[in-house]
C-alpha cells in the first residue's frame, strides 16, 4: 500500500469519531438522570430525535455507567481514607495520653507495651515456669522416695471471660454421731462456674469450632462400617476408634490418660414430631428438659452468640450448660460446657451439634480443669411424610473415671448403654409420643366411673402427672447444691437420704427427706415393671398399704407401648376414701419407670376442671427400672431397639419422698430417718419376696 493510500485509510477511521454536540450531551445527560438503562424504543427514540444511531447511544449509556461507578468508588475510597485518618490521629492521641497514666496501684508509670501482647508473654511465660516446676518435682520425687509437698493453693482470679473450674462432690459419710441440722440448702460441693461473657475476639473461634464439629458429625452420621462397628449381639452401633483417628486425623484417643474413657455410639429412630418443633426445644434449654426429663438434670444457656439467620433457628450457636443423670444415687452426674450449633442444611433436613469448649488456662489460678468433654456429638433431623422426622444420633464423649464408684451400675455405664445414644433417641421416641397424646390427636382414656368429664380435664390431669415425672427425677439427682449421705439399713440395704427443705410452689413446704436404694434383681426389666405396674400386686410391695387393695378408676395411655400410661387408683378402705394415688408407668428400650404421689379429692377436682395445677403439691415417689448391662446367660439376644431382653438382669432404685415436718424450721431428728430406713428395707424384703428374689 503507497504511502497516499495509507493517509486516507487514517482520515477516513478518524471520521469514525466525532464528538457530540452540547445539544446531544444535555439530551443524553437529562435521559441518563431519569433512567440510566434504557430499552431498546427509548434508544430509537433517541436516535431518531438526536441524529445518532442506535450503537452510539448504547455506548454512550455504557461509558457514562463505567464513568459514575468508578467517580463514586473515588468518593468513597475518599471518605474512608479521611475516616482512617481521623482513627489514626486518635489512636495517636490515646496512646499519648496512656503515656502520662500513673498506675493507682504502684503509682509508677505504665508499661509501654500494648497490654494484650504483654498478657500473652506473660501466660507464655507462666506455662513455661509450671512445666519446669512439674519436671523438677518428678526428679525431686524420685530421689526423696515421695511427692514433694505441694504449693499452697492461690485465690481463684478471674482472667478471662473464658475462665472455668470444676469442683466435685464430697460425701463425707456419717460416724456415730449424726448431724441433720443441715436443711439451708448450703453444701461443700463445689457449684459450676460459669463463664463470663465472651468476647468479641473469642466468639469467630466459638463459630469456627461450632462448624468443624458439623461437619464431623455430618461424617459421622453418613458413615458406615469400618468407622461404626457392631461388636456384640445386641445390635449396638459403637465407633471403631482407630478408623475414627485415621479419618479426621486425631491421634489423642492413644494418649489418653489411664483414667479416661471414650464412649461413642450412633443410634436412629422416627419420631411423632416435626424438624421445626425439635429444633425449637433443642435450642432452648428449659423445653430440652422437658424432653428429656430422665437424662437431663439440669440444663441452662448460658449465652447466646448467633440467634439464627431469617428469623429461623440455622445458624443459631448458643454456649450451654448441661448435667446428665441416671436414675439412681450411686451415679454421679456428668457435667458439661459446650457449644450447641443448629444448622438447617437443606429444605428438608436439619443439623444439632454439640462440643465442649476447651479451656486453656492455668490451673494453679482456676483450679482443676472439667475431666469430661463432649466431642462432636448430635443429632441429624430429616422430615418424613405426615409431620413425622427421622432422627439419626450420635453420642462421643471422653470421661475420666478416677475415684468413681459405681457399684452395681459398673456395667450399664462402661458398656455404654447408660448414656449412649440409644437411650437418647428412645427417650426422645417416648417423649414425643407423650406430646402427641397430649395435644389430643393420639391419647385413649379409659374412664371407669367417670371422673374426667372434658378433653381439658384430661389435659389437665397429664400435665399435673408430667410434673409428678419431673420432681421425681431432680429428686435422683443432687445437682441443687444437697448430697447423699449414706445407712446401712436392713439386711444388707445401703440407704441413701437428702435432707432439705421444701419451698418450690408445686411441692408440700417443709422437711422433706428424700431417701433412695438400688438393688439387682436376677429377672428382666419387663418382668419387674409388669409387676409394679399391675394395681394387683400393688399390696405386695406397699408397705404404706397395709395389705389393702386398690382399683383404677381412670387410665389415659401416653404412647404406642401399653406400658406408657396415667392412672388415678383409689384405696378400697372406707377410712381412706380422701385420698387418691396419681401414677405414671413408663417404659421403653432404655428402661422403665413407675412414678406415683397421694392427691386429695380437692384437688383432683381442680385438676378435672381444666385449671391450673402448677400449685397442687406433689411429693412424689417410685421405682427405676435398668438393665444391668451384663452379658445375657441364656437369655434371648436383644435387637437394636430392645437391648433390655438381653441383660441378664434388672437394676431396681427404689425411691421415697416424706414430709418429716410442715414447719421450715424443724430439725430431723435420728428417729425419723431411722423409720425411713425401715420403710425402705422392708419394701427392698417384700419385693423381693415377692419376685422369688434370693
Amino acid at each position: 500500500m503507497s504511502s497516499g493510500d495509507e493517509q486516507d485509510a487514517q482520515e477516513r477511521r478518524k471520521k469514525r469519531y466525532h464528538r457530540h454536540t452540547p445539544r446531544q450531551i444535555q439530551e443524553l445527560e437529562g435521559m441518563f438522570k431519569l433512567c440510566p438503562h434504557p430499552d431498546e424504543k427509548q434508544r430509537m427514540r433517541l436516535s431518531r430525535d438526536l441524529g445518532l444511531e442506535p450503537k452510539q447511544i448504547k455506548f454512550w449509556f455504557q461509558n457514562r455507567r463505567t464513568q459514575m461507578k468508578a467517580q463514586h468508588e473515588r468518593q468513597d475510597n475518599c471518605s474512608l481514607r479521611a475516616e482512617n485518618d481521623k482513627i489514626r490521629c486518635e489512636n495517636i492521641a490515646m496512646r499519648e495520653a496512656l503515656k502520662n497514666i500513673i498506675c493507682p496501684n504502684c503509682g509508677g508509670p505504665p508499661v509501654n507495651e500494648d497490654s494484650y501482647f504483654d498478657e500473652q508473654k506473660l501466660r507464655m511465660e507462666n506455662a513455661r515456669l509450671k512445666e519446669e516446676l512439674d519436671r523438677v518435682s518428678s526428679i525431686t520425687s524420685k530421689y526423696l522416695g515421695r511427692p514433694i509437698t505441694q504449693l499452697p493453693p492461690i485465690q481463684p482470679v478471674s482472667v478471662s471471660s473464658l475462665d472455668l473450674s470444676v469442683g466435685g462432690f464430697v460425701n463425707p459419710g456419717f460416724g456415730p454421731s449424726l448431724d441433720l441440722d443441715l436443711l439451708s440448702g448450703s453444701s461443700s460441693s463445689i457449684p459450676f462456674p460459669f463463664p463470663a461473657p465472651l468476647s468479641d475476639i473469642e466468639k469467630p473461634i466459638m463459630a469456627e469450632l461450632a462448624t468443624n464439629a458439623m461437619e464431623e458429625l455430618i461424617r459421622l452420621v453418613q458413615t458406615d462400617e469400618p468407622l461404626w462397628i457392631k461388636p456384640g449381639t445386641d445390635g449396638r452401633e459403637v465407633l471403631h476408634l482407630e478408623t475414627y483417628d485415621r479419618i479426621f486425623s486425631k491421634p489423642g484417643h492413644q494418649f489418653l490418660g489411664p483414667d479416661t474413657r471414650v464412649e461413642a455410639s450412633r443410634d436412629s429412630g422416627v419420631v411423632f414430631m416435626s424438624p421445626g418443633a425439635l429444633v425449637d426445644m433443642f435450642m432452648d434449654s428449659v423445653k430440652w428438659m422437658e424432653l428429656f426429663p430422665t437424662i437431663v438434670s439440669n440444663a441452662r444457656n448460658i449465652e447466646v452468640l448467633a440467634s439464627g439467620m431469617g428469623g429461623s433457628r440455622s445458624g443459631s450457636l448458643i454456649l450451654m450448660y448441661g448435667e446428665f443423670q441416671i436414675l439412681s444415687p450411686v451415679v454421679p452426674t456428668r457435667e458439661f460446657l459446650f457449644l450447641r450449633y443448629c444448622q438447617q442444611i437443606d429444605h428438608s433436613s436439619w443439623v444439632v451439634t454439640d462440643v465442649s469448649v476447651d479451656f486453656p488456662r492455668d490451673p494453679n489460678l482456676l483450679g482443676p480443669p472439667s475431666r469430661n468433654r463432649r466431642l462432636p456429638s448430635g443429632c441429624l433431623i430429616q422430615e418424613m411424610p405426615n409431620g413425622h422426622s427421622k432422627v439419626s444420633w450420635v453420642e462421643h464423649t471422653e470421661i475420666e473415671d478416677k475415684n468413681q464408684t459405681l457399684g452395681l451400675f459398673q456395667d450399664l455405664v462402661h458398656s455404654g448403654m447408660a448414656f449412649g445414644a440409644q437411650r437418647w433417641v428412645t427417650t426422645l421416641l417416648r417423649m414425643c409420643e407423650r406430646f402427641h397424646c397430649l395435644m389430643g390427636t393420639g391419647a385413649d382414656t379409659r374412664d371407669l366411673v367417670g371422673v374426667i368429664p372434658t378433653p381439658e380435664g384430661r389435659m389437665s390431669m397429664m400435665k399435673l402427672s408430667q410434673r409428678m415425672l419431673n420432681i421425681f427425677c431432680n429428686s435422683l439427682c443432687p445437682s441443687n447444691g444437697h448430697q447423699w449421705n449414706t445407712l446401712s439399713g436392713l439386711n444388707e440395704v445401703r440407704v441413701r437420704f437428702i435432707p432439705h427443705k421444701s419451698a418450690d410452689p408445686g411441692q408440700p413446704n417443709g422437711v422433706v427427706l428424700s431417701a433412695a436404694t438400688s438393688t439387682w434383681l436376677p429377672l428382666s426389666c419387663q418382668r419387674v415393671f409388669s409387676f409394679f405396674k399391675d394395681e394387683r400386686t400393688r399390696a405386695q410391695w406397699d408397705v404404706l398399704s397395709n395389705g389393702n387393695m386398690v382399683q383404677e378408676v381412670t387410665n389415659i395411655t401416653t404412647g404406642l407401648n401399653p406400658g406408657n400410661s396415667i392412672s388415678l387408683l383409689r384405696a378400697l378402705t372406707p377410712d381412706q376414701n380422701s385420698m387418691l394415688i396419681l401414677q405414671e408407668s413408663c417404659t421403653d428400650a432404655s428402661g422403665s419407670i413407675v412414678v406415683y404421689a397421694p392427691v386429695n379429692l380437692q384437688s383432683m377436682d381442680i385438676v378435672m376442671s381444666g385449671e391450673d395445677t402448677s400449685y397442687i403439691p406433689l411429693l412424689p415417689s417410685g421405682f427405676a427400672i435398668l438393665p444391668d448391662g451384663r452379658p445375657s446367660n441364656g437369655l434371648a439376644a436383644s435387637t437394636s431397639s430392645n437391648p433390655i431382653s438381653g441383660s441378664s438382669g434388672s437394676l431396681l432404685t427404689i425411691t421415697f419422698q416424706i414430709l418429716m415436718s410442715s414447719l421450715p424450721t424443724a430439725k430431723l431428728n435420728t428417729e425419723s430417718v431411722e423409720s425411713v430406713n425401715r420403710l425402705i428395707s422392708e419394701t427392698v424384703h417384700n419385693i423381693k419376696a415377692a419376685l422369688n428374689c434370693p
